[in-house]
C-alpha cells in the first residue's frame, strides 16, 4: 500500500482549489465578456407565445452569439424562460449575457418608429399599423367601429378617422390597441392647438369638419399646390349654401374610388355622403387627411371660384371657374377628352 506525503496532499488540495477558482473565473468571464456581435444593431421581437428556444436560435443565427450555453444557463438561473416579456429589444455588438438578460427581464424596449400616410379607410389603417406593431388589426378595427368607445374619445365611427394625424411616431412595439388609440388622441390634441381651433372657428368649421373637407380636397387632386385653391372653392360653396357637388363623395358613396367617369346615374346614389343630393359636409372623412390637407383648409386661398373640372390633358390638375358658363366650357373639353380615350 502506498501513502501520500503531507506535501503531496497539499499539492492535490491546491490543484483542486486552483481548478475551482479557474472555473469560477471562467464562468464569470463568459457572463461578462462580449458575447453578441451583430454587424449592426439587431432587434429581437418577443411575441406573446414567449418561445425561449426560438429566441436562442435567433440569437445564434442573427445576433451572432459566440457561446449560447452560458446565456441559456444564466437565463435559467434567473428564471427568465418562464417570465419572458413581450417587446422589441436591441442587441448591440459587444453586448454580454448579463446586459442582454437585464433588458429582457426588465422589458426595457427600444421604441419603433411607425408611419402612416396615404390611408383611405380605418381597415387600411389597422392593416398598416398591425404590420408595424404587435397589435392585432382586428382588435383595432373593432374598437374604431365601436360607437361607445369612439364617443369616449369625442368621435363617432364615421368621424374617428379624423383623430389620426399622419406622421412618424415612436411607440413601443407591444403597445395595446387601447393605449395606441389614447396616444393618437394625444397627438390629435397636440396638433389642434388653440390657434388652429380658432382658425377653424373663423371659417365656421370644427376640427373634425376641417378633416372632412381636407379629405375631399385630397381626393380631388394629387397636386398639393392646388389644395388651398380647392379648399377655398368648397368654402365659397358652403358659405353660399350651395351643395358641394364633389365627385369624390359620390365615389365614396358608391364604394368605388377608382371610378374614372361620373355619370348622371351615379349622382342619384342614396347616401349621406353624396354631396350632389345633400348640402353641407358629409358625415365623416373620405380618407385620413394629411397634415398638408388640414393646413390647406385652415389657410385656404380666398378667391371667387365656385366650380372646378379636371384638365383635359389628364395631368391631374384642374381648371377653375367663377361662373357656370365658364365651368360648362371646361367640362365640355374634359368630356371630349374622355370620349377620345374611350373612357365611359
Amino acid at each position: 500500500m502506498m501513502y501520500k506525503t503531507k506535501s503531496g496532499k497539499r499539492s492535490v488540495y491546491v490543484l483542486i482549489a486552483s481548478m475551482a477558482v479557474f472555473a469560477v473565473f471562467a464562468v464569470a468571464y463568459l457572463l461578462v465578456s462580449p458575447n453578441f456581435f451583430p454587424e449592426k444593431t439587431y432587434y429581437i421581437y418577443v411575441y406573446p407565445d414567449r418561445d425561449f428556444d426560438r429566441l436562442c436560435h435567433e440569437l445564434e443565427d442573427s445576433a451572432h452569439c459566440l457561446f449560447i450555453l452560458p446565456f441559456i444557463k444564466m437565463a435559467e438561473y434567473l428564471k427568465y424562460p418562464d417570465n419572458m416579456k413581450t417587446g422589441r429589444y436591441a442587441v448591440t455588438s459587444g453586448m454580454n449575457n448579463i446586459d442582454l438578460l437585464k433588458i429582457l427581464r426588465r422589458g426595457t424596449q427600444k421604441p419603433v418608429q411607425i408611419t402612416f400616410n396615404n390611408i383611405r379607410t380605418v381597415e387600411d389603417l389597422a392593416d398598416c399599423l398591425s404590420g408595424q406593431l404587435m397589435i392585432n388589426g382586428e382588435d383595432l378595427t373593432a374598437l374604431l367601429g365601436n360607437a361607445d368607445y369612439c364617443a369616449g374619445m369625442g368621435f363617432t365611427p364615421q368621424t374617428v378617422a379624423a383623430m389620426f394625424i399622419p406622421n412618424t411616431y415612436e411607440i413601443y412595439w407591444n403597445v395595446s390597441a387601447e393605449n395606441l388609440l389614447r396616444r393618437m388622441k394625444r397627438e390629435y390634441d397636440t396638433f389642434w392647438t388653440d390657434m388652429r381651433v380658432e382658425q377653424a372657428g373663423e371659417i365656421g368649421l370644427s376640427p373634425v369638419q376641417v378633416a372632412v373637407l381636407a379629405s375631399i380636397v385630397e381626393e380631388e387632386s394629387a397636386a398639393t399646390d392646388e389644395y388651398p385653391v380647392i379648399a377655398g372653392l368648397y368654402i365659397n360653396r358652403l358659405k353660399r349654401g350651395m351643395p358641394l357637388q364633389a365627385d369624390p363623395t359620390v365615389k365614396f358613396a358608391l364604394g368605388n374610388v377608382s371610378l374614372q367617369r361620373i355619370l348622371k346615374e351615379h349622382l342619384t346614389v342614396d347616401s349621406p355622403y353624396n354631396t350632389y343630393l345633400h348640402t353641407g359636409l358629409p358625415p365623416g372623412p373620405l380618407r385620413i387627411p394629411s397634415i398638408a390637407g388640414l393646413v390647406s383648409v385652415l389657410n385656404y386661398r380666398k378667391h371667387n371660384f365656385l366650380y372646378m373640372c379636371a384638365k383635359e390633358d389628364f395631368s391631374g390638375r384642374h381648371n377653375f371657374a367663377a361662373t357656370l358658363d365658364e365651368h360648362n366650357r371646361n367640362a365640355e373639353r374634359y368630356r371630349a377628352a374622355l370620349n377620345r380615350r374611350g373612357i365611359r
